[in-house]
């Protein structure tokens, strides 16, 4: 009998370790897919999907995440989060990589109840839908609670063998884990886009330069930012943030830097001397300068 192949969504979390091991304890031979954009590297997933032996495959979404993020037709959580639409693009993305590949069944870690925007019951089942994988999308962990797909109906996979869970609670994931030796990262930080300060910084730059390139989004991740109209400054907090906003100066900035101990200041946008006077304003409010106050600007 043909060995049914999965492709499995790895975020790299105990969710989706979890799937993949509930169905290779039924013998299905799974892959790891792993998505990379802007707003998310895969490393941390590839590093931790070693631990089950399983072929990886890494794709990226960047662009198509960006629109989805900048567009969504579900909206957005509370903060910069399009989780519907980004679960959608993932899976719709899977669908193509499944049917080039030849596997038989998508798999998520996906909980029902867990997250009460994107993974309450309707929305679970608008994703399912809308994604195109009606028949062959499985919810490992929430499989018992949801309509069997048509491999369960089929008696290829054993609905009996899957999981019931639901809610936040994380107690039955941790028995889990504890039963297959399972090492997973502890939950925290999660999607950088759920956090409102990311948000409120991603959307002003949306705003104030639609015109943004992939340089001005690597900026959001760190130091203090700042308009003036719409040109943006970013000043670093830190010497390692100092040395982040040098390796991104790219044609078409100005670099100022302090001849005395203090902050760099990164200006992305129209330069003018109004400009280049409010960074050296922002540098001197985040340092001790001394009575002579030089700097060294970079354009």
């Amino acid at each position: 009998m043909k060995k049914i192949k999965a492709l499995v969504l790895f975020s790299g979390g105990l969710d989706s370790l979890l799937a993949m091991k509930l169905l290779q304890e039924q013998d299905i031979s799974v892959t790891a897919l792993i998505f990379k954009s802007y707003f998310f590297s895969s490393k941390k997933a590839e590093k931790n999907a070693k631990q089950l032996n399983v072929p990886v495959i890494v794709s990226d979404i960047s662009k198509k995440h960006l629109e989805v993020v900048k567009n969504p037709a579900s909206g957005h959580g509370k903060a910069a989060n399009p989780c519907i639409d980004c679960h959608l693009l993932m899976l719709r993305q899977a669908k193509k990589i499944a049917e080039k590949r030849g596997f038989d069944l998508i798999a998520t870690g996906e909980v029902l109840g867990e997250r009460p925007f994107s993974q309450n019951k309707n929305a679970l089942e608008k994703i399912k839908k809308n994604s195109g994988l009606s028949e062959i999308l499985l919810r490992p962990l929430s499989a018992k609670l949801l309509e069997p797909t048509i491999l369960e109906e089929k008696g290829l996979i054993n609905r009996e063998r899957l999981e019931a869970i639901s809610g936040r609670s994380r107690k039955r994931q941790l028995e889990l884990a504890k039963k297959y030796k399972l090492k997973f990262p502890t939950p925290g930080g999660g999607c950088i886009l759920t956090e409102k300060e990311f948000g409120k910084k991603l959307f002003d730059l949306f705003e104030k330069q639609p015109d943004f390139e992939e340089n001005d989004l690597k900026l959001l991740f760190f130091g203090r930012h700042f308009w003036n109209n719409n040109t943006k400054i970013v000043i670093g907090r830190n010497k390692e943030e100092n040395e982040k906003l040098k390796k991104l100066f790219q044609k078409g900035d100005i670099l100022i830097e302090p001849e005395f101990p203090g902050p760099t200041a990164l200006i992305s946008g129209k330069s003018s001397k109004e400009n280049i006077a409010k960074a050296k304003t922002l540098i001197l409010k985040y340092s001790k300068p001394p009575s002579k106050k030089l700097f060294k600007i970079k354009a």
